[in-house]
């Protein structure tokens, strides 16, 4: 009974006219950057970050979590019509969709990733709405060891699942938790690394960082590009699928399905990964395996199930536990701060409007998206005909501004082109800011528990190995760690990254 009023309560906080309105704007602006290739969710975000302080803190959420979920439903648009990928989860559906576009069948592969994505979020949004209260109920049982544990195990887990070297993964994470430590310290208020700046004693500004290492770093990787960009596409016809392509995917929808609702809650790109591996197994259980490749429906059904699930479910750990599974999460930890709520298992029952409000707004978000995205096809391909030089200082322009009404302060502007080269920097030198922006959002909780669970075993260092549940923990991340750097495993992670 207490799920249902708790849906009830979020029926009735999600279907206020402001929150309707602002998880139709939220899906919408994700179709949008799912089609452009070179912006994405993450950057959208941070850019989005700054005029969400003005708004109620469900209204801003509803509206961040519907560009993330809305992202991957507008990047298997564009990986099918042109072959170009909005997202990196809708590479896998390129594969088959593209093929299925060029033989004629455009509008059954555009419907196949439609209907499959809406069934995969509402699976995925009621897996959250099941699971959300239990685990938040065991998390309350977690100690200051078991979340210093829980910490250390994300931060590794998030190096096991990022593309590229295990090693520039892992500073990644070490140069994150070293700026989060910027600022005062927690316990004495002693000024730390400030270099003498009254600015930084409050700590580095998380939109910032955000902001510059993923939409500036970003924009600057693209600009040396040409972008070019060609709609190959004629009209699309026939937007429905027969009765012999209904009998064909529902099998792949219902395992992408599932095994997205798995992968999602994993740290790192778990809806990446979902896509990689769905597509994997379709192919090892179908019995027309030659066909994939060359336009098999089920290539479209089982990576769009799959990603679209595991986007939902990425929602798990940050509701129930406060840990971000991915750096769109982390970005979502953010806002939660810049409201004034600390996210983790506590949040569910001190703001049940608000968790419940965001786990039904998902659902009408879904069906939104169903509603957008089919008839606005030709829509959403023309928005690849602008040029980015259009396109890039426009967003540059709108990310300042919001970030200098957050306080008026010039420095966080600086900040952003700071962050912004550091970012490009980075990336050129091979490395990705997402372990980065994980490191900067838990390095403050990793520094608080483990001070805390010092405090009260009086200095006793063994409190994290005598307690069974931080000692499991740990001994999980031990084994992540050594599956990160097993020589084959590091091998095949270069090699992915070199042809990303």
């Amino acid at each position: 009974m207490d799920v249902w009023d708790n849906l009830a309560l979020g029926l009735e906080t999600a279907l206020t006219p402001t929150n309707l309105l602002f998880a139709l704007i939220g899906v919408a602006l994700g179709t949008a950057v799912g089609v452009l290739p070179g912006i994405g969710p993450t950057a959208t975000m941070a850019m989005l970050l700054p005029i969400t302080f003005g708004f109620e803190a469900v209204t801003s959420l509803i509206m961040l979590a519907g560009i993330y979920y809305g992202a991957q439903y507008g990047g298997s648009t564009t990986a099918i019509l042109i072959n170009l990928p909005g997202e990196s989860s809708a590479a896998v559906t390129a594969i088959d969709g593209h093929e299925m576009a060029k033989n004629g069948r455009a509008g059954p592969a555009l419907a196949t990733a439609a209907l499959g994505s809406f069934f995969a979020g509402t699976v995925g949004t009621i897996v959250l709405a099941l699971g959300a209260v239990p685990i938040s109920r065991l998390a309350l049982e977690f100690g200051p060891a078991e979340y210093f544990s829980l910490v250390v195990l994300g931060l590794i887990a998030s190096i096991t699942l990022a593309s590229g070297s295990t090693v520039k993964a892992l500073a990644m994470i070490v140069l994150g938790l070293l700026l989060g430590t910027v600022g005062q310290d927690i316990a004495t208020g002693t000024p730390r690394f400030t270099f003498g700046q009254r600015e930084l004693f409050g700590g580095l500004n998380f939109v910032s960082l955000a902001v510059g290492m993923f939409g500036v770093a970003e924009i600057l990787r693209n600009l040396e590009g040409t972008m070019t960009r060609s709609v190959v596409v004629e009209k699309v016809k026939n937007l429905w699928l027969t009765k012999t392509d209904f009998r064909r995917i529902t099998g792949p929808v219902l395992r992408g399905t599932g095994l997205g609702s798995a992968l999602g809650i994993l740290p790192g790109a778990g809806h990446v990964l979902a896509s990689f591996v769905s597509y994997s197994v379709e192919k090892r259980v179908s019995k027309r395996p030659e066909e994939f490749g060359k336009g098999a429906i089920e290539g479209v059904a089982a990576p769009e199930s799959a990603n679209n699930a595991a986007a939902q479910t990425s929602f798990i750990p940050l509701l129930t536990l406060g840990l971000p599974a991915n750096s769109i999460m982390a970005l979502l930890i953010g806002a939660f701060i810049i409201q004034g709520i600390t996210p983790g298992p506590n949040v569910i029952t001190d703001e049940p409007a608000l968790v419940w409000g965001l786990i039904v707004s998902m659902w009408i978000g879904n069906f939104f998206l169903v509603l957008l995205n089919l008839p606005l096809i030709g829509l959403w391909v023309k928005m690849l005909t602008i040029p980015y030089g259009v396109l890039f200082p426009a967003i540059i322009a709108f990310a300042s501004i919001g970030t200098y009404s957050i306080s008026l302060n010039a420095y966080h502007v600086y900040a952003i082109a700071f962050f912004g080269i550091l970012g490009y920097v980075l990336i050129k030198l091979g490395c990705e800011p997402a372990p980065l922006l994980l490191g900067f959002v838990l390095g403050p909780l990793l520094e608080r528990y483990l001070r805390r669970a010092l405090t009260i075993s009086q200095g006793d260092a063994t409190v994290f190995l005598t307690r069974p549940l931080s000692l499991a923990l740990l001994l999980l991340a031990a084994a992540a760690f050594v599956i990160a750097v097993l020589p084959a495993v590091r091998r095949k992670r270069e090699v992915v990254f070199e042809e990303e």
